[in-house]
């Protein structure tokens, strides 16, 4: 029988890739049956289901809400993968596990920003997040956290929608939109994230990778590029952060640099140009 690969958060976006790319070979959960701010719940699974390797696309990613949520987010964002890491180092099993862009603050550094850059997290959301990263580094060696930005892809059963096709909907229904053009990232297809993530883990490449797509853009230019492509044409009008006035800080400037996972020889990451066209296609 084929090695299986335990996936939490198995209906979510990423969840729903990992499931579909691993094939067979995965094994997809999800709540209420996969919490995994149950240590009792994650250790019955890891034994009943004795994978090959864990893999955590399990999040509390509503952003906005997290500020509302204090003691909910940290549950999942940072007690969580507290509990697999736990749970992997007992078993001696690996774990990949998706963090954030969201850890840089964007406004110390105008540059694509390495893993030895130090974070600085914003927000409910972001601390939580990075307090999970910091959790799995000081419990388990046989690690992967990918931290990664502005993810869209096939939406899961579990998944409310993505930026892309957001965009896609307001740019039917409205004639004017008003889209913030002061924070400086790369989306990523979910694809792309997903197969370099397990080719990691096949080739046990362990430790804290930067993975997102090629490129840099704005949340402004990025939706012009879908409505160019959707043939849309609404209205654009260009606001920053400060006007747009959410609940959540956002970061500035959070483009990451991925040469350190490039140098590996893994599979490319590409332009988002490009891999926006395939998934509209």
């Amino acid at each position: 029988m084929d090695p299986k690969f335990l996936i939490f958060g198995a209906k979510g976006q990423l969840g729903t890739e990992f499931t579909r790319q691993l094939g067979g070979r995965a094994f997809p959960i999800d709540l209420p049956d996969g919490d995994i701010t149950d240590l009792y719940t994650v250790e019955e699974l890891l034994d009943a289901v004795k994978p090959a390797a864990v893999l955590n696309a399990a999040a509390f990613t509503a952003v906005d809400a997290a500020e509302q949520q204090p003691a909910a987010c940290r549950r999942v964002n940072a007690l969580g993968p507290l509990n697999l890491a736990r749970a992997c180092e007992k078993r001696g099993l690996p774990l990949v596990h998706i963090s954030t862009d969201y850890v840089f603050c964007g406004t110390k550094k105008r540059t694509p920003l390495t893993e030895t850059d130090e974070p600085a997290p914003e927000g409910v959301y972001a601390v939580t997040k990075f307090e999970g990263e910091q959790n799995i580094q000081k419990t388990h060696e046989k690690h992967l956290i990918l931290r990664t930005c502005g993810l869209y892809g096939k939406l899961g059963a579990n998944t409310m929608g993505n930026f892309v096709e957001t965009m896609r909907k307001l740019g039917s229904a409205r004639k004017n939109l008003r889209i913030v053009n002061d924070q400086h990232c790369t989306p990523t297809w979910i694809p792309n994230l997903a197969r370099a993530a397990v080719w990691l883990l096949e080739n046990e490449k362990w430790g804290l990778y930067h993975l997102t797509d090629s490129g840099e853009t704005t949340w402004f230019d990025f939706a012009h590029e879908i409505f160019r492509l959707c043939g849309l044409n609404p209205e654009v009008g260009a606001i920053t952060t400060a006007e747009w006035n959410a609940p959540a800080p956002r970061p500035l400037y959070s483009v990451l640099d991925c040469s350190k996972y490039h140098a590996l020889g893994g599979p490319a990451m590409p332009d988002w140009h490009e891999s926006l066209a395939k998934y509209l296609e």
